[in-house]
């Protein structure tokens, strides 16, 4: 490769670099270490569910104008070229005439107003709830984006913090084994208390090693709901005292069913339904249109003389059009549309029982876990003060190293429970927002 080629191949990827640079994914300005706030922002302008009802939306608002097109005027062109092989002939008298010329052609140009039309008056009418239904869905669509990645942002901060804590049981624990061997060497004492802290040892770092494992997945599924590069660090920020502070939430708020995104979009669906039954009862009517014709034509015996003089014609006119009988088609449809209002308003009246069902359960779900939680946090205080007082008994000798193990198993295990205790009421928090129609879309 030469010299010129070199540089060419580098002048082409210098421009091409700041071009590839702009279709990755923007980051957030601190992607070291991003909040729930963060993660939810970029989850709203990444995900592909999101990307995808806002494109749904676009499509949907292209394909309104495309029906509303029909109020403009129509204008259409046509061109026809034909060679008559045997010509009309017409007896007049004892002769007979022959009419036409071997070869016509036309030109036509056509334009058309439609000036009435129950499908196009449907259209107009349908045009505002269409909209209005494509922006329940982006909203749809975002409140569960919102509650998705909240549950999985908190979901890695819990397995973070078991990873922390066995993290910390492990160093402890290595040191007691130690601890342990080195007094069963001296014949202090016999070798069952290092070996207790052999299996306890090793059940740790199996749990360690369980948790690392589900950390990555966990990692994964939130770049996955955030729209996050795959190849990008994700490392998350969290207050844990902040935390424990967000859990609270007014229990004494009352349901309103309007604030529910699903019945905004039944409700809507049903006046699109209605607006459909309207219709069908218009459909009687006739559809008027005005339209105007100018018409090039050409006549002659020589094709190469065909289109030396032309024969213009041209007329104006309004057009109505009556549809007189269907076959009982016009009937039928209309009664198909009722049924369909009927069957909605069915599904409106059960929707709204499974919110209210949904919310008595978010609701009982909220408060047991949030008892469970303050329960788990007096709980973890005892366990740390036991296990604090049978360590230092056993350093003195007072307890037996099977009762450590036993206070040390019991911390751990309150820790983690307490943790998963924390991760549940903000997750049962989560639901009963959701339940109440309180999701943020707009952190």
């Amino acid at each position: 490769m030469n010299i010129t080629s070199k540089l060419c191949i580098l002048l082409l990827a210098f421009l091409l670099f700041p071009a590839l640079v702009q279709a990755q994914t923007p980051l957030p300005q601190d992607a070291e270490s991003l909040t729930l706030e963060q993660c939810v922002a970029f989850a709203l302008k990444n995900r592909a569910e999101v990307e995808q009802a806002l494109l749904d939306e676009a499509i949907g608002e292209r394909e309104i104008k495309a029906e509303l097109a029909g109020w403009f005027p129509q204008v259409s062109a046509g061109y026809t070229g034909v060679r008559n092989i045997k010509l009309q002939q017409q007896p007049f008298g004892d002769q007979v005439v022959t009419l036409g010329q071997k070869y016509t052609s036309s030109v036509q140009l056509q334009g058309n107003q439609v000036l009435y039309s129950s499908e196009l008056l449907l259209a107009s009418k349908a045009a505002r709830f269409t909209r209005q239904q494509l922006d329940q869905q982006v909203a749809f669509t975002k409140i569960n984006t919102v509650v998705a990645v909240s549950k999985a942002f908190y979901d890695v901060l819990l397995t973070q913090e078991q990873l922390r804590i066995l993290e910390v049981n492990l160093e402890r624990q290595l040191k007691q084994y130690n601890d342990a061997r080195s007094r069963y060497e001296v014949g202090l004492v016999d070798k069952t208390d290092y070996q207790r802290a052999a299996i306890t040892l090793g059940n740790i770092r199996s749990d360690l090693k369980r948790a690392q494992e589900a950390m990555n997945a966990k990692i994964a599924y939130l770049k996955q709901l955030m729209g996050y590069p795959i190849e990008a660090d994700l490392d998350l920020a969290y207050d844990y005292d902040q935390m424990q502070e967000v859990v609270l939430i007014d229990t004494t708020q009352l349901v309103e069913f309007t604030d529910r995104i699903e019945l905004q979009l039944l409700q809507t669906q049903l006046a699109l339904l209605e607006l459909n039954t309207a219709y069908r009862k218009w459909s009687f009517l006739p559809t008027i249109s005005a339209y105007g014709n100018y018409n090039w034509l050409y006549f002659n015996n020589e094709f190469a003389e065909l289109y030396s003089q032309s024969y213009p014609t041209s007329n104006v006119g309004l057009q109505v059009a009556f549809p007189i009988f269907q076959g009982t088609r016009r009937y039928q449809n209309l009664k198909v549309a009722q049924l369909r209002e009927a069957r909605l308003e069915i599904e409106i009246g059960n929707t709204l029982k499974e919110i209210n069902t949904e919310y008595q359960t978010a609701l009982a779900n909220y408060k047991s876990d949030y008892v469970a939680w303050l329960t788990l946090q007096q709980n973890l205080e005892l366990a740390q003060e036991v296990y604090d007082i049978i360590q230092l008994q056993y350093n003195e000798g007072v307890k037996a190293y099977v009762d450590l193990v036993v206070a040390e198993t019991e911390l751990r295990t309150t820790q983690l429970n307490y943790y998963n205790a924390l991760y549940n009421v903000l997750e049962s928090k989560l639901d009963l927002q959701r339940a109440l129609g309180n999701i943020d879309i707009n952190p």
